[in-house]
């Protein structure tokens, strides 16, 4: 992570932004140009950065002096009526910052502050119920009445509520459907890849779940996971791999899981990547798995390279995607492999990574029909038809309107989540 002065940041900002400066009463800038506003959103990041090395530091009251200084950054900027969509993202960034601010308030036993900027982020738009009910910043106000009124109202938006009031799945006439395959792993260039990243070694001599887990912990490790950056290069896991190695970048979910699918289908086990989305079309954020198909067990098991998860049921049998989505929505027992987490550096519970996390990204799915070498090409044409599952009543996303040419959808889920076939 970079680290830039505060001082600094704060030059650059009302150099950027002429007329802003620290007071609420100064008017606002309005932001009219694309430049401008990859400039604001770039110093937003540059002061998020600085708050939250006070914040890992326990430096409680540099942090809030730095988000109170972020605070007044963006009420004092706005954006020009044609960046409606842009300007909906700050209002959503300014949600977290306030939220932020309450949970240093509440750790430096400023409740009234705590409570007072809560509600400012729950009026600005916060919604994460699940973080807010399990976040151990808010012991010091958790059971004062405003929390428990605030806590409350958001209630609504709870993820796993939401996708437990999804409609079911139904069968469809599938037949016009495409099918999925999976490229040989005799093919040249799945050959290169086995032999490039020496899985042989990598996987070892256990049996197959033992090689499938043995493949997931050397990408974990290998390849840094970095959700906001679109790496600068070929859609395969060589490319994927020497990008982040010259460059020290990491790469976001959808390149962790293409890399991890294509070493898996190099060594013959049949894998997906699939894109998991949330139920708000307007929610930017998704996540990408792989769905790896095991013989040992005649199952597609759920795999998360970006987080070193899987996941199992109460008698320690691997689960598929499907399968805890049901449990998630049944209220099934569900148990999250306990050495899961973020780049070695933030431990994953069930609750934040199942209950929370993915449960908001588990409403719909989409995935390609040819699992194969590079199937997303940066630079070439592709031709690699999408399949959509979603639940039978949910609107029709409006990226897929009028996409009969390259997507389709469906709402049946044997279908989609039929047995491989090569």
């Amino acid at each position: 992570m970079k680290i830039i002065r505060l001082t600094t940041i704060l030059f650059l900002l009302i150099s950027f932004c002429g007329q802003v400066c620290l007071s609420q009463n100064t008017t606002k800038h309005v932001l009219k140009t694309q430049q401008e506003i990859v400039l604001f959103f770039e110093k937003h990041e540059e002061i998020y950065n600085v708050y939250h090395d006070f914040y890992k530091n326990k430096q409680f009251d540099m942090a809030i002096k730095t988000l109170k200084e972020l605070v007044t950054f963006f009420d004092t900027t706005t954006f020009d009526s044609q960046w409606e969509d842009v300007m909906a993202y700050k209002d959503d960034l300014a949600a977290n910052v306030y939220y932020n601010l309450a949970c240093c308030y509440a750790l430096t036993t400023h409740k009234k502050l705590a409570l007072e900027t809560l509600e400012k982020s729950i009026r600005l738009g916060y919604k994460d119920y699940g973080n807010m009910l399990n976040d151990k910043d808010f012991e010091n106000i958790r059971k004062d009445k405003k929390f428990k009124s605030l806590l409350e109202e958001i209630k609504q938006y709870d993820r796993l509520t939401i996708l437990q009031n999804s409609s079911a799945y139904i069968k469809d006439d599938n037949d016009s459907l495409p099918q999925f395959v999976y490229q040989d792993s005799g093919d040249y260039r799945l050959m290169n890849v086995r032999e490039f990243f020496d899985l042989d070694s990598v996987a070892g001599d256990g049996d197959e779940i033992s090689k499938i887990l043995n493949i997931l912990h050397f990408v974990h490790k290998a390849i840094r996971h970095d959700g906001g950056n679109f790496a600068l290069c070929e859609f395969d896991a060589i490319d994927i791999y020497n990008y982040h190695k010259s460059t020290g970048k990491g790469v976001n979910c959808r390149h962790l899981a293409i890399a991890l699918n294509e070493m898996y289908l190099s060594m013959d086990i049949p894998s997906r990547y699939v894109t998991c989305m949330p139920y708000d079309e307007k929610d930017q954020d998704c996540h990408v798995i792989n769905s790896v198909w095991s013989s040992q067990y005649q199952k597609w098991i759920w795999i998360d390279p970006t987080f070193e998860a899987y996941v199992k049921d109460e008698n320690g049998n691997f689960l598929s995607i499907q399968e805890v989505r049901e449990r998630l929505i049944d209220g099934r027992p569900l148990f999250l492999n306990e050495d899961a987490n973020w780049n070695y550096e933030n431990k994953q519970t069930k609750e934040y990574y199942l209950e929370g996390y993915m449960a908001k990204n588990l409403y719909w799915f989409d995935c390609v029909t040819n699992y194969c070498f590079n199937p997303e090409s940066r630079y070439r044409y592709v031709k690699n038809k999408h399949v959509v599952l979603t639940p039978s009543t949910y609107k029709t996303p409006s990226t897929y309107e009028n996409s009969s040419d390259w997507a389709v959808i469906t709402h049946d889920a044997d279908y989609f989540w039929q047995t491989p076939t090569k």
